[in-house]
């Protein structure tokens, strides 16, 4: 499904694929031979997203552009089912295994691999062709890597990173109420949304 939203509607290269259960929404631009599978979700969220050339989007998988950090995907990726792309830059030739998260800001290096359940955290730079290992967490600039059961050493890292204000442009001291308030307000502009295709 093609979706108008905030008055711009995706671009897909003729030669693209969406499946008829995937949704792709907003200022959203699909190249060459990519293929956005059943369930999958493509989505700009006040920021843009870019996919390559022969770029695969999983089963089930999200792909968010938000305010500050589009997503953008470069040639010959793959994004595993269940994985989570929000507002990060992957280069070419990428593989993110199923069930992986990479968050805004972050930026994975051409070749590198964030195998199953592995974490980029916020403002993380993983260098070409490193790779986070099955439920590992990556963190920093230039990227530590750390296994999920080490949250005192990531949150080390991790809390200079500045997740609140990235993810939310909100302080560590912003209540929830506050928080969801203006994110229910910010997604409250899908009422005005149009079915394109």
């Amino acid at each position: 499904m093609l979706v108008e939203h905030r008055g711009l509607r995706p671009q897909l290269h003729p030669t693209a694929y969406v499946a008829p259960t995937a949704v792709v929404s907003g200022d959203v631009t699909v190249g060459a031979g990519a293929r956005i599978l059943h369930g999958a979700v493509v989505t700009a969220e006040g920021g843009a997203v870019a996919l390559g050339e022969n770029v695969v989007v999983m089963e089930n998988a999200l792909v968010r552009g938000r305010a500050g950090h589009p997503a953008v995907v470069g040639d010959a990726v793959m994004i595993g089912p269940h994985a989570h792309v929000n507002g990060s830059t992957i280069g070419s030739g990428v593989f993110i295994a199923t069930g992986a998260a990479l968050f805004p800001g972050s930026v994975v290096g051409d070749g590198a691999e964030v195998r199953i359940n592995a974490v980029v955290q916020v403002n993380t730079r993983l260098e070409a062709g490193a790779v986070v290992p099955i439920g590992w967490v990556a963190v920093g600039d230039p990227a530590q890597l750390f296994s999920s059961d080490r949250h005192d050493e990531i949150w080390a890292v991790q809390r200079e990173l500045d997740f609140p204000g990235t993810v939310y442009g909100a302080t560590r001291e912003t209540t929830m109420a506050q928080l969801m308030a203006g994110q229910s307000e910010f997604y409250g502009a899908h009422r005005d949304d149009t079915v394109i295709g």
